[in-house]
């Protein structure tokens, strides 16, 4: 039991492992692992691709996971704080989640300008290609990153996005020194973004508020501006949550 746990707990780390991995992970034979892996396949906790045989979370074990968070309705508990921001900035802004390797909007209010970014809520996006996957990918160490990201290269999604592991470290670092991250174009032609996270022990899950504008009104003193509201939105919020 103490092994099977284990695996579910690796998938918190990797979006997806290999039968290999499970078996270096845990220090066992490819034949134990397998028997395990076979178990919790039957029960829905894993699934297993066709084609490339690696193994991916399945629908009982994401089935938990999203309950749990539901009893908590956390977004309830920060959309007021969504709202400060978006009529202190009257721009859009978002309420981000990482879930693996991609980042999902859960809330959102768009802005009021008639020129706007239009909002992302329900969207999912690589993390590497955006502010609020960046900002909530810097809190974690460089080889809790790397377990997500194996390979060198990186899913893109336009001609700006980080391509390769070994950028998106430097860009963490950079992240790590500011406290805030900051996207140009790298989710989608003419949308630029600010995004801070919230500190892992003072949230329910991987955290961050977005604002996204329009890259035209996005200058670096606008930059530093967004990064210091949402700062502060951050702080406040996260007292709340941790009560």
């Amino acid at each position: 039991m103490d092994n099977a746990l284990k695996i579910l707990l690796l998938f918190g780390e990797r979006s997806e492992v290999r039968l290999t991995d499970i078996s270096d992970y845990l220090g066992v034979a490819s034949s134990t692992a397998h028997r395990m892996l076979a178990m919790l396949l039957y029960r829905g906790f894993v699934r297993q691709d066709s084609r490339s045989k690696v193994y991916l979370p399945g629908t009982a074990l994401t089935g938990v996971a999203y309950s749990i968070l539901q009893r908590f309705d956390f977004r309830k508990e920060l959309h007021p704080f969504l709202e400060r921001l978006n009529l202190e900035l009257q721009e859009t802004v978002h309420l981000g989640l990482l879930d693996g390797t991609m980042v999902r909007f859960i809330d959102a209010i768009e802005s009021p300008k008639g020129v706007r970014v239009a909002s992302r809520l329900g969207v999912s996006m690589p993390a590497p290609s955006t502010s609020t996957g960046k900002a909530m990918l810097a809190q974690m160490s460089q080889a809790e990153v790397h377990a997500l990201f194996p390979d060198e290269e990186l899913e893109a999604l336009t001609e700006k996005s980080l391509r390769g592991r070994s950028e998106l470290d430097r860009q963490l670092a950079l992240v790590r020194k500011h406290g805030y991250a900051v996207s140009s174009e790298e989710s989608e032609q003419g949308v630029s973004s600010v995004a801070v996270a919230f500190a892992p022990s003072r949230a329910p899950a991987r955290l961050a508020f977005n604002v996204s504008v329009p890259t035209s009104r996005m200058s670096r003193q606008d930059q530093a501006r967004i990064a210091k509201a949402l700062q502060v939105a951050v702080h406040d919020a996260g007292s709340v949550l941790h009560g």
